[in-house]
This record gives structure tokens, sequence and C-alpha cells, in this order.
């Protein structure tokens, strides 16, 4: 993989991924020459971004953004990448929640007075339907304590700022709060990160590279050690 470019290549990746390429980047820049430009977004931004003819190379986002018909126009089939569920935090040294049923894990959020979160994202949507299958949507809007970007919601718990925190595992990896465990199984799901790279991208050859360096043992380490599955990546 080594060349002796020194392209740009611009990326758009999941705000979720961002803990993640903080160890996946300067590994791939090592590897491959290449220098990564990021662009870290929520789903419902993503897809905007992309649709609005913004110049980027390649992607590595949620699945549901190839949902969306046009942005989906513009890139080349989906790679998936690695896949995560989603569980509950609290501040570090506070009591855990029970999360063990979905009428525990409905009573525990009930009995929350604050939970940060970010709806406006593909994860974020998931979340509001485990609400409304709990059948308790009003009663957590209410509650939620909305965050711009997931590396914001592990802050916001350990500041105090809020008493939960709800969103995917692998963003928890923070100082200052502690995992209280993963959703119930009956109302798990695990979000699907995929990797693509644009039908018009400038930097081609580094897109290509940064899509082969994903399926590396050293990539799938990294991505292991984020708290997220990797993907099989069979032939």
């Amino acid at each position: 993989m080594t060349t002796a470019s020194a392209s740009e290549l611009k990326l758009i990746a999941g705000g979720s991924l961002a803990g993640l390429f903080r160890e996946l980047g300067p590994l791939f820049e090592k590897a491959s020459g290449y220098t990564l430009s990021i662009h870290f977004d929520a789903t419902p931004n993503i897809i905007s971004r992309i649709n609005s003819g913004t110049p980027f190379d390649a992607v590595v986002i949620p699945f549901d953004v190839f949902k969306d018909s046009a942005a989906k126009e513009r890139l080349t089939d989906p790679i998936e990448i690695a896949r995560v569920g989603y569980g509950v935090i609290v501040r570090a040294g506070a009591a855990k929640p029970d999360l063990s049923t979905a009428d525990a894990f409905k009573k525990s959020l009930l009995a929350a007075s604050s939970v940060a979160s970010v709806p406006a994202s593909a994860a974020g949507a998931y979340v509001t339907k485990v609400y409304e299958r709990l059948g308790i949507a009003d009663e957590m809007k209410a509650r939620t304590k909305v965050e711009a970007l997931p590396t914001a919601i592990a802050p916001s718990v350990a500041k105090g700022e809020a008493e939960l925190g709800v969103f995917l595992t692998n963003v928890f990896n923070a100082p200052g709060v502690e995992l209280a465990g993963a959703f119930p199984a009956d109302l798990q799901q695990e979000l699907v990160f995929a990797a693509a790279i644009a039908k018009d991208a400038k930097a081609t050859g580094a897109a290509k590279a940064l899509l082969d360096f994903l399926k590396t043992p050293p990539a799938v380490a990294a991505i292991k050690a984020a708290g997220m599955t990797p993907a099989p990546h069979t032939d």
C-alpha cells in the first residue's frame, strides 16, 4: 500500500466513529502515505452534505444513508465495515439501573431525570423507535438532553448534566462514565456501518486504499478495541 503520493483523502464519517478514527486514522496514513481529512456528522447531515454536491472521496457511514436514493446515487456499492449495538451509561460510581428486561428498562428510563442522546441520527432514530415501542415516547422526549454529536453524550453524563446516556456502546469508552449495560435482548439491534467511494472522487486511489485497509488485521483489531464487531469480509 506504500505510495509516494501525498494526496489528501476527503472522508465523511458517522459521528459515533470519531473515537475509532483517532486510532485508525494515523494507522492508515502511516501504512498508505495518504493524508486523511475527516468530516464527522449525524446521518441527516451526512445525507444533506452528499446531496448538496460537497466534494468528498469516500464515506464510512451508517447504512441508513444508503436508503436515501439521491445519496446512494453518488456512491459506489457499500461494503460493510462494522456493526455495534445499543447501551446505557451512568456517571462513574453511580448506581446502575436495571436493564435486564424490557419492563425493567422502561421503568429505569422513566425513573431518570434526564437522558443524553442524539435524536437527529440513525442511532437516535432507533432509540426513539424503542421508546415508541415501550409506549414512553412523549415522556422520554421531555427527559432527553439533546446532544449535537455522539461524542458529547459521555461528557454530559460524566459532568452530571444528564443522569443516563443512551446510544451506541462504542461511543461510551470515555472517562467519567460506566456502562450500565446493553439494551434488553428483545429491544437490541445492531447499527451497521458501511464504506463506499464517491463516484466523482478526485482521490480514487486513496479511497480504494482506505477501503482495502479497513479489512486488514490492524484495522480489524482497532474496530474490536473500539467495542465494535468487524464485518467478516468473506469472499
